[in-house]
């Protein structure tokens, strides 16, 4: 994988992850959802402009994933963006002051293992 490759999953990660931020923002807002509030809810969903920008930030990461897969095989592209889940955790803890039992720190630290050889040239 080139830098510039690199770069473009880089790009798609951290908009996926951006994307998660804002959709939890908004589902905070939003509060539990049951099925006696569900209708009042998908209304929300439509309105609540921090979940409108994670959409749009999953989409910008969708398209640089595509444009990534344009480059880069699919055996190497798909494990590395899984990322996507060290980076959440990661902010989860930061801002959201969400816990990282061992198990789960020990759990990314095998993706981001997995990641390094994966993207490595032979």
């Amino acid at each position: 994988m080139t830098l510039q490759e690199f770069i473009l999953l880089l790009i798609s990660v951290l908009a996926s992850v951006a994307g998660q931020f804002f959709l939890k923002l908004g589902a905070l807002k939003l509060g539990r959802v049951n099925l006696a509030n569900a209708v009042n809810h998908i209304f929300s969903i439509i309105t609540t402009p921090e979940l409108l920008i994670g959409l749009t930030c999953y989409g910008i990461g969708a398209i640089a994933y595509i444009l990534v897969l344009t480059r880069v095989n699919l055996s190497v592209a798909g494990p590395s963006a899984s990322l996507v889940y060290v980076f959440s955790v990661l902010l989860g803890y930061f801002l959201f002051r969400e816990s990282i039992p061992p198990v789960r720190l020990a759990g990314l630290s095998l993706i981001v293992s997995g990641v390094i050889l994966v993207i490595v040239r032979k």
